[in-house]
């Protein structure tokens, strides 16, 4: 039984707390939609918080239990610094090996999968009906060729088993219970108090696949904890149309006080491009379905951002046509949906596998343009983010020095020797957002507002706005955030013409952009920033798209890397960066973005470091290990870029 002093003292003082939130809401710019104490640190001009929006855990069909058995829980605890296991594990069921985050994280979402959200439990649960089944005792036993049998009746067929009972009933019963079990573990993550020291949203991923396995997949993110009873999924919803009228229907107006918004990821996998082609398609024949206004109304309103970079490869750009940016071949994959993935070639789909540049977010930009001024709105005005689809559960672990292979489609080798992934891959990327605190109201307002970057897994700090008369002193100038609102917008937002001006007339606009190198953490110091470049994206006059990229801010150096050694050479790069640019081609009476990307100094890929903590020496092939052969590739990329992509800036003559 609980003290009765101690109980009304703890109903005084949660009822003070309370109290000093709603008095701080009157101040707050964004909406509070939940009871909470109030921050004790609040920002006005915002800071940024790094987290990963992309996270798998056991509870996902496609986490093997032989290599994934963190939970959500586990995720959550992860994210904030303690240690969790990863495989392989002994007799007993333990891991053998442990992991933690140098850093923890600002804030993180879990994402399992929807679709075979129940299934998943039932056969992984004996108390529950039908894990006896023929189909759970192979899932359980035959590793990683059950996922894709999972895979093809789930997501490509959109069907369930026969475990699943009369109408699926039994399977969709136990996904609701998972989906309590994954708000419970949010819930307990959320600090709740004056601290403000961590964030979790409630989650999914909708796992939308086409043919061969070209890729529409969206996380879908809660702002609170005021979510439908049930995680809807591909089945149910057969197109990201109907996604977003599902949880239009049954969030945003069934609910009160529920908001939601979806994230498309992996686009470099939508074959032809097809994440960024209609929402109404079913099929990738209806590629050619129009685009309409009510369709871009509910692509603007549910999708704010686009997932750049992560595991799986980079989004942002490829090389051909008016791209002759050479950053763009950074972190490549040499095939464009899930069947060029190591464990699904085997089964000869018979796909065109080439990359396609209309699967890239810069290609999505510049037809927004296109699309607004066919409609006067752009359905395709994203946001940037980057995160790590880890399938291990294991959020924010991009440290090149520390990669461990996230899993999911890629290598899930039950602790086998060797590269602890697929040798395309990489440990992924981190979203970061500008908020006044660290609270899911504040969050979520800046994902919905784009005020956001990614990065490719270091921790550079970069600010961007867009104005028409910043001085060029600004970046010494202590105010210098201070001025960049008050002049004009930051990232993500729009660039109107200067109030008493014609759109023919307008001055060409500046470009204010800081970025700070990452502090790295103790043993591990960051690189130095290389240089700033603006990208630019524009249509003209006959309806044609362009881009443009300058550099703007530091430049070529002699910073290099030894790489049989892993060392830093050279002394160039910087710690901090600043310009203000204006627009040399600028045309007033043209739609327009502009992105900022940073690029640090080049580092030591995690593949190499791999390859030379085991030894190998490619001219002796005594001094290959098993497991180790991919390390003497002549496409292994020894080094990385690491860099940060800002959301756009965008301009209407409107």
């Amino acid at each position: 039984m609980r003290h009765p002093a101690l109980t009304a003292t703890a109903l005084f003082s949660a009822a003070l707390l309370f109290a000093l939130a709603a008095h701080a809401a009157d101040e707050r710019p964004f909406a509070i939609t939940e009871e909470r104490a109030a921050c004790a640190n609040y920002e006005p001009m915002k800071r940024p918080f790094f987290g990963d929006t992309h996270v798998h855990t056991a509870w996902s069909f496609d986490a093997s239990s032989q290599d994934t058995r963190n939970t959500p829980r586990d995720a959550y605890n992860f994210a904030k610094g303690k240690a969790v296991g990863l495989q392989p594990y002994d007799a007993e069921g333990k891991p053998t090996r442990k992991a933690r985050l140098r850093r923890p994280l600002d804030f993180t979402v879990v994402t399992d999968h929807a679709e075979a959200l129940g299934e998943v439990r039932i056969c992984r649960d004996p108390a529950l009906p039908g894990h006896d089944s023929d189909f759970c005792f192979f899932y359980r036993t035959a590793g990683p060729f059950t996922f894709n049998l999972m895979a093809l009746r789930t997501i490509v067929s959109k069907d369930r088993f026969q475990y699943c009972g009369e109408d699926d009933a039994r399977c969709l019963q136990v996904a609701q219970k998972v989906w309590r079990d994954i708000q419970n573990a949010a819930e307990e993550a959320y600090d709740r108090s004056r601290a403000c020291s961590f964030s979790s949203f409630v989650g999914y991923e909708w796992t939308a696949s086409l043919d061969g396995g070209i890729n529409l997949h969206r996380n879908v993110v809660f702002r609170n904890e005021k979510v439908p009873d049930y995680p809807v999924s591909w089945v149910e919803t057969p197109s990201a149309r109907a996604l977003w009228a599902h949880l239009q229907r049954e969030c945003i107006e069934g609910l009160p006080g529920c908001d939601v918004l979806t994230i498309p990821h992996n686009s470099n996998l939508s074959g032809p491009g097809l994440m960024f082609e209609s929402a109404s398609l079913r099929k990738a024949g209806d590629a050619t379905l129009e685009v309409d206004a009510e369709e871009a109304r509910l692509r603007q309103r549910f999708e704010p951002l686009v997932e750049i970079m992560q595991h799986k490869g980079d989004s942002e750009c490829l090389l051909g046509g008016d791209t002759t940016d050479e950053a763009c071949g950074f972190e490549k994959l040499a095939y464009n949906s899930f069947a060029g993935v190591s464990r699904f070639r085997d089964l000869n789909l018979g796909v065109d596998l080439e990359p396609s540049r209309k699967a890239m977010v810069r290609e999505a930009l510049k037809k927004g343009l296109a699309l607004d001024a066919r409609l006067g709105l752009n359905p395709l005005r994203y946001g940037i983010i980057a995160s790590t689809d880890t399938h291990l559960g294991t959020p924010g672990m991009t440290d090149e020095a520390e990669a461990q292979g996230h899993g999911g489609a890629g290598m899930q080798g039950g602790g086998a020797a060797g590269l602890p992934d697929d040798l395309e891959f990489n440990p992924g990327g981190l979203a970061v957002l500008w908020a006044e605190e660290n609270t899911r109201d504040a969050l979520f307002a800046a994902m919905q507002r784009r005020e956001a970057y990614g990065t490719s897994g270091t921790r550079p700090t970069v600010r961007f706005f867009g104005g028409w008369d910043y001085a060029r002193d600004m970046c010494s100038a202590r105010d210098f955030v201070e001025r960049g609102y008050a002049g004009g917008v930051p990232m993500g937002d729009t660039l109107a013409p200067p109030p008493g001006t014609e759109a023919e007339t307008s001055p060409a606009p500046h470009f204010a952009v800081w970025a700070l190198q990452d502090a790295g953490s103790r043993g591990a110091r960051g690189t130095p920033l290389q240089r700033i470049q603006l990208v630019k994206g524009w249509l003209d006059d006959e309806g044609e798209t362009h881009e443009r990229v300058f550099d703007i801010a530091g430049g070529p150096n002699d910073a290099s890397v030894d790489t049989t050694t892993c060392k830093r050479r050279g002394k160039g790069g910087a710690k901090q960066l600043c310009t203000v640019f204006r627009d040399p081609d600028f045309d007033p009476g043209e739609r327009a973005f502009y992105y900022a990307r940073v690029l640090e100094n080049p580092s030591c890929r995690w593949s190499q470091r791999v390859c030379i903590a085991a030894g190998v020496k490619c001219d002796d092939p005594s001094k290959v290990p098993p497991g180790y052969a991919s390390c003497c590739d002549p496409a292994h990329r020894k080094t990385v870029q690491e860099r940060a992509w800002t959301s756009p800036i965008w301009y209407r003559s409107e």
